[in-house]
């Protein structure tokens, strides 16, 4: 028995409480592997977009997952490029499909369309964790082995629970494999038992998220950073930027993008994929202060897809400061809020404290001191002054809307009062659980619903090889 299944097996079961968590880290690949794994990225985005195109022939009675099976093996078999992707990662697919309607039927996604060549996130399945067979090479680096590709290095930038320190309940489930700008990543899904967190003792806060000051603390603190990009970053990024556009101007109607043009859109992705990671980084780095810092934390609950909504308006009534709203958005979209709240939400729970969600309306207009809602007090970004004859506070705005967040939570007007508590949002004439439970049946996919945009399939006939027959239409769709 290892020593953290020793430490644990003395602790009462009832405190015990199993863990699931993603760990992200970069692989160095060779030259020759990067191109095995492409090769299985793009067998894998093929293999959906034929999945798809068969799921939308079929007759609702055939598409079972014994059908869809038997097809994904014939397809296997008719078409050689797809055999490079291994049976588990293929069947990893058919998982992801089904998951992706039943996203749809719940209301929390759009329904599954296919994906494009170079729109598509590049991603590769890995479910058993056991083919992995993951160890510790040196203080930095870690090998693990790929289905198809051989044992290849990874950073090792966290303790995993492996060798010695693994077993039943802290173990490795399985991973997947990540393309972005920067190269390929993998994705561990790691499974622990831990003990059940204490109650966290520390005090309310309340939080209010800006552009100018990201977070503003209703005990005066704040969280500020830098920009993400330094200055010779920034001008490189304009100056790809005004070369690709020139590039793409010069381009002929139907002519295919030249490889002068793809590698300047890769040195534009890898550059904004650098800033991004930096703001994940500061992003982990606050929240984990926070969590550990303070029992509650109440934040407001904004509605951010209405936030940055163009202010372009229609032909008949054109919209107003149009180019001021576009820059707001983006910065908007860049500060992440609702990334924000989710580290809270699970960073919180993990420390024994709650993520509170309060309402957004009037927190920025009304005076933390007396209450009151008075015209003309917000001055501008970060100046607020109380026109209340009676009152006259004045101070930061970030500062006094911070408070009023943690007010509305104290006089108890709060909207989830758990952390990490999902929101489901069910689309319009989807049936809830209650009646799915009652014995009322699922719509099948395909049926027209508000999440469902693919037009009636057809009644006609599927020979067992029509999944390959799809191929041409399936790659170029």
């Amino acid at each position: 028995m290892t020593q953290t299944n020793a430490r644990l097996s003395v602790v009462n079961q009832d405190t015990l409480v199993k863990r699931q968590f993603g760990h992200r880290a970069r692989l160095a690949l060779s030259p020759a592997e990067v191109v095995k794994t492409d090769d299985q990225a793009h067998a894998a985005r093929t293999l959906w977009n034929l999945l798809h195109a068969w799921w939308q022939m079929m007759p609702k009675e055939k598409r079972t997952l014994g059908h869809a099976d038997a097809a994904i093996r014939q397809a296997r078999q008719d078409i050689g490029f797809l055999a490079v992707l291994p049976a588990q990662a293929a069947q990893a697919v058919l998982k992801t499909y089904v998951q992706a309607w039943k996203n749809c039927w719940d209301g929390r996604a759009d329904a599954p369309n296919f994906k494009g060549r170079f729109r598509a996130v590049m991603s590769v399945d890995i479910p058993q964790g056991r083919d992995l067979n993951i160890v510790r090479v040196h203080r930095r680096w870690g090998m693990a082995s790929i289905p198809k590709v051989g044992r290849v290095r990874f950073r090792w930038t966290k303790d995993l629970p492996v060798g010695k320190h693994a077993g039943a309940e802290n173990r490795i489930t399985g991973a997947r494999l990540v393309k972005d700008a920067l190269g390929w990543h993998i994705a561990f899904r790691v499974q622990t038992l831990e003990v059940k967190p204490e109650p966290h003792q520390g005090p309310d806060i309340g939080i209010d998220v800006g552009v100018t000051v990201p977070l503003a603390l209703s005990d005066g603190e704040t969280y500020e950073h830098s920009e993400w990009l330094t200055g010779k970053e920034k001008a490189k990024l304009l100056h790809l930027e005004q070369r690709a556009a020139q590039r793409k101007q010069y381009r002929k109607p139907g002519e295919p993008t030249s490889r002068r043009l793809h590698h300047t859109y890769d040195q534009i992705a890898g550059l904004r994929a650098k800033a991004k990671r930096r703001a994940l980084d500061w992003q982990h780095q606050t929240t984990t202060a926070i969590a550990r810092t303070y029992g509650t934390v109440v934040v407001e609950a904004l509605t951010l897809t209405n936030m940055v909504k163009s202010a372009r308006g229609t032909v008949e009534e054109p919209g107003k400061n149009v180019t001021q709203k576009s820059g707001l958005n983006r910065s908007i979209s860049g500060e992440a809020w609702g990334r924000t709240v989710t580290m809270l939400a699970y960073k919180t729970a993990r420390h024994g404290g709650t993520l509170v969600k309060v309402p957004a309306p009037g927190t920025s207009r009304r005076c933390s001191a007396c209450g009151h809602t008075t015209p003309g007090s917000r001055e501008s970004q970060a100046v607020f002054a109380c026109k209340n004859p009676d009152c006259g506070w004045s101070g930061n705005a970030d500062y006094n809307a911070a408070r009023n967040i943690l007010h509305l939570y104290r006089m108890g007007h709060t909207l989830t009062p758990a952390a990490g508590r999902a929101v489901v949002r069910r689309a319009k004439r989807v049936k809830p659980a209650t009646a799915r439970q009652a014995g009322i049946s699922q719509p099948h996919p395909g049926e027209h619903f508000k999440c469902s945009r693919s037009s009636t399939p057809s009644r006609a006939a599927t020979t067992r090889s029509g999944l390959a027959k799809q191929r041409l239409s399936g790659s170029q769709r």
